[in-house]
């Protein structure tokens, strides 16, 4: 059985400055990092200004593994020094350009393929596939929090947050978006908030976590 509510929006930010369209979207503990396409934009969660940038291609999924910033990229996903913007290595991504959300749990990083409707967990070293999770819905961001498995949909006009079985895919809660606000990149900041990217809107949102009995 699916738990189905519609999503609270908290706090929006952006459109920023020369930055047309929100892909990958991750969390460090002080800064919602947004990949804007050319540059990464580190911003402030309460006021939502942009404290600084990292120049560094970036069309697709962004995490952070508590050191780094790794980020997808056309067909690979790059580790970055989030200090320098440096790229420390790179491994091929399993998409192959068709990639979409990215996290980082249990030492591995989560890649979601957009239209294959797939999350995969890899092997930050090699990129080597270690296992699949099927969805049933296209698959844009994807994160985890408190042991749960959310990815972010889009599809035409539709747009929603669903937590799903980490074993078998199954959708166990689904947050439904208003009406004209897609979701691309997805990250929680480990307690009670989701950040969403808004694709060509430009924008950043904040949305509440569900609390339910027993968390």
């Amino acid at each position: 059985m699916t738990d189905t509510s519609c999503a609270e929006i908290l706090r929006e930010y952006g459109p920023f400055a020369g930055a047309g369209h929100i892909h990958g979207i991750s969390f460090d503990g002080s800064h919602v990092w947004a990949a804007t396409g050319a540059q990464l934009l580190a911003i402030e969660p309460e006021g939502g200004s942009v404290a600084r940038t990292l120049a560094a291609a970036c069309d697709a999924g962004t995490a952070f593994d508590g050191s780094h910033l790794w980020q997808i990229t056309e067909s690979r996903i790059d580790k970055i020094d989030p200090h320098s913007g440096e790229v420390l290595a790179s491994i091929p991504a399993p998409g192959h350009g068709g990639d979409s959300g990215l996290a980082w749990a249990e030492g591995s990083l989560w890649v979601g393929q957009y239209r294959e409707r797939k999350i995969h967990r890899i092997d930050p070293a090699t990129g080597a596939i270690l296992r699949t999770i099927e969805s049933d819905r296209f698959v844009t961001g994807v994160t985890w929090v408190d042991g749960e498995l959310w990815h972010g949909t889009w599809e035409g006009e539709e747009s929603d947050l669903r937590r799903i079985d980490p074993q078998s895919g199954a959708v166990r809660e689904r947050l439904a978006m208003p009406p004209g606000m897609g979701v691309s990149g997805l990250e929680s900041d480990g307690a009670d908030t989701f950040y969403c990217g808004g694709g060509p809107s430009g924008k950043v949102r904040a949305v509440k976590r569900p609390v339910r009995a027993g968390r």
